[in-house]
């Protein structure tokens, strides 16, 4: 045997070794493009995540946490689940992001060369939009007492508006984001909301008895880490002159007194919007829940009068929901998923804006069916031992609606579209 083949085969096993071996994960050009695209939002000074993930000690004090929710899915939070609907800003790790982590924790969590660390995301400062149109503000701070299991308030803010103005985008910016688990902002345009605000000595009033003139017309909502976003083109909300906006913030108290006085930023349509959003409001107040049974559901559904462009959804129940399906049967009998979440959390509540505008023709159905479970194997349930559960607008009360936001396809046909959801049919 020739010398050179002794070499070759004496070699070839080390050149094996070296190319499976694997190569090492570094934070710097591995993980921390995942954390800035993926975590950041959140997890950065001054968001309501409880600490940052952006540099590199941080990273790796975390590590073994931070796989563990990645994996589990339970980060980052985003409840829909693919091929229900296509929504803007999904918060999705993928698969291959995942083995990354993993791997870089199981190498030991390595730093790697500072070179290769990319440029810190930029978020926008204040406004999301840049300057709004309009910015209004409580006319009060209003002072969240340090105890308490959960508050909702409401503050009215009169907006002086003359003449009926359409808003193209509306932003919340809460004064203190640790305080303030979510927020909806109504327009209220018969004063019923005022006049409560008024009878009661502290600043707003009891948010538990918000009145239906204002829930009929939300305008936007906010929870930590997310905002609404901006209408399409040619499509506005419509706010009447001299409405009041009301903002329901749900407070959640951390142990000592805190001022919140929060702000509202309006952006308004360029020209006058071709087509305006409307709300359809699906929601049961038939909710009978006994203890210790699951697989519990409340459903209601509408047949749409008129063609409609749907543009988004915000799903809302309390701790005992477990699941949320709302579909879409056309009128020749095919049926169009349009959101499900499998795995309902009250504390991460989002309106659901969809990536393009949904087309449902007339004759439509839309139908909503909301899944409980009142026992001790739901790790939300607030009782221990379960208690009997009805419908109510407290939280360790039950509720069952999604709010979908939509548009007419001919604009002719915005109050025959109106008057059919005011008077839609109660589900059975």
């Amino acid at each position: 045997m020739r010398l050179t083949t002794v070499i070759l085969l004496l070699v070839a096993p080390f050149e094996v070794a070296l190319g499976t071996q694997e190569a090492t994960v570094t934070f710097t050009k591995d993980v921390a493009p995942i954390l800035f695209a993926q975590c950041a939002e959140c997890h950065r000074p001054g968001e309501v995540a409880p600490f940052p993930l952006l540099e590199y000690g941080d990273a790796k004090k975390r590590a073994k946490q931070m796989l563990e929710v990645v994996e589990s899915r339970r980060m980052p939070p985003w409840k829909p689940v693919q091929g229900h609907g296509e929504f803007v800003g999904e918060r999705r790790v993928k698969p291959g992001e995942i083995a990354t982590l993993k791997r870089w924790v199981e190498q030991g969590c390595v730093e790697g060369d500072k070179k290769d660390l990319p440029a810190l995301p930029k978020f926008p400062e204040g406004w999301a939009f840049g300057e709004p149109d309009l910015i209004l503000k409580m006319k009060e701070p209003y002072t969240v007492p340090a105890e308490g299991k959960e508050l909702i308030r409401a503050f009215v803010i009169p907006t002086g508006f003359t003449e009926t103005k359409y808003i193209r985008a509306v932003q919340f910016r809460a004064g203190n984001s640790r305080i303030v688990h979510h927020s909806i902002i109504y327009a209220d345009a018969n004063k019923d909301s005022r006049q409560k605000a008024e009878a009661d000595p502290e600043p707003g009033f009891d948010g538990w008895k918000l009145g239906l003139g204002a829930m009929v017309n939300d305008v936007g909502k906010w929870n930590p880490g997310g905002i609404s976003h901006p209408y399409p083109d040619g499509l506005g909300k419509e706010i009447l002159r001299n409405s009041d906006l009301v903002v329901q913030i749900h407070f959640n108290p951390i142990g000592r007194p805190v001022e919140e006085q929060s702000q509202i930023g309006l952006w308004f349509t360029k020209e006058l919007p071709k087509r305006i959003v409307l709300t359809l409001a699906l929601l049961t107040f038939k909710i009978d829940l006994p203890p210790n049974e699951k697989d519990l559901q409340a459903k209601d559904k509408v047949v749409l009068p008129v063609d409609v462009d749907l543009i988004g959804v915000m799903p809302h129940a309390h701790y005992l929901a477990r699941e949320c399906r709302i579909r879409a049967k056309l009128p020749d009998g095919t049926e169009m998923p349009l959101l499900w979440l499998k795995d309902w959390d009250i504390d991460w509540q989002e309106q659901y804006r969809y990536k393009e505008l949904v087309r449902l023709p007339k004759g439509t159905e839309v139908s909503m069916v909301w899944t409980y479970d009142n026992t001790s194997g739901n790790p939300r349930n607030p009782f221990n031992p379960p208690k009997h559960v009805k419908y109510g607008r407290k939280s360790e009360d039950e509720m069952a609606n999604a709010r979908l936001q939509l548009v007419p396809l001919n604009a002719a046909d915005k109050m025959a579209l109106y008057w059919s959801l005011l008077n839609k049919p109660k589900e059975d």
